[in-house]
């Protein structure tokens, strides 16, 4: 399956048409996509019972993608942070079968060190198993995809691309996760419509080959975001 969706589930006025009129927001944006970026887990923390209510709230073949909090990629930088790990687990956990990854975004200053990565993801692993897609921005971490697949963690094929080989999908290829930030303006620009279709055919191609495939719309700054998720799923249809 290509879980398509965007950076959270906000709905402007200009594609309302296209989702259910009832329900919660969360509740429309899940009645025509089938996936979500939860990023404001990376902001400030949210109680279980929240997530166990965004779980009951949306369809069964619906997935999240959660986003790592920013306390222990950019604060602690991946050090010192199991117990800060294990409780943001148990709280995300809540969202049982619908939590479909977890996404780790990391600062553009933070380099890649072996021992300390290797360290921190696992301890990742010793408390998730699940699917887990890394976000580096340093181009040293060219150098960290031998231990991303020993891991079992996908790093992030992202546009604008950092570093040139972050601009496709890397590290373990069990799982494939894009994530499109808008070019040229990054957060704001939408995508022509003939990138898209160039880019449709790798989703469904990584799809048919059994891989589970993300595509998430980061663009969402100027609303570009639903339209071009919206575009891609009729393309990938």
């Amino acid at each position: 399956m290509i879980h398509l969706g965007c950076a959270g589930w906000s709905l402007s006025r200009t594609q309302a048409e296209h989702f259910s009129t009832q329900g919660s927001h969360l509740e429309r944006y899940a009645s025509t996509l089938d996936a979500v970026e939860i990023n404001s887990s990376f902001y400030r923390p949210h109680r279980p019972a929240t997530y166990a209510r965004w779980a009951a709230s949306v369809p069964e073949t619906f997935r999240f993608s959660v986003k790592v909090p920013k306390h222990i990629t950019h604060e602690q930088r991946l050090v010192d942070c199991e117990p800060a790990l294990i409780t943001f687990l148990d709280q995300c956990g809540e969202l049982g079968e619908r939590l479909g990854c977890l996404l780790v975004q990391l600062p553009p200053s933070l380099v890649y060190e072996p021992e300390l990565v290797k360290r921190f993801l696992g301890q990742l692993r010793n408390h998730f198993t699940g699917h887990v897609a890394i976000e580096p921005r340093h181009r040293t971490w060219i150098a960290a995809e031998p231990l991303l697949i020993d891991m079992q963690i996908a790093q992030v094929a992202a546009d604008p691309s950092r570093y040139g080989a972050d601009a496709a999908p890397r590290g373990w290829p069990g799982l494939v996760y894009w994530r499109l930030h808008g070019s040229p303006k990054v957060y704001y620009s939408d995508y022509p419509s003939d990138w898209l279709q160039k880019l449709a055919p790798e989703l469904m191609a990584s799809a048919s080959a059994g891989r589970p495939t993300w595509c998430i719309f980061d663009n969402t700054a100027a609303d570009a975001a639903v339209g071009d998720a919206l575009e891609m799923q009729a393309l990938v249809r």
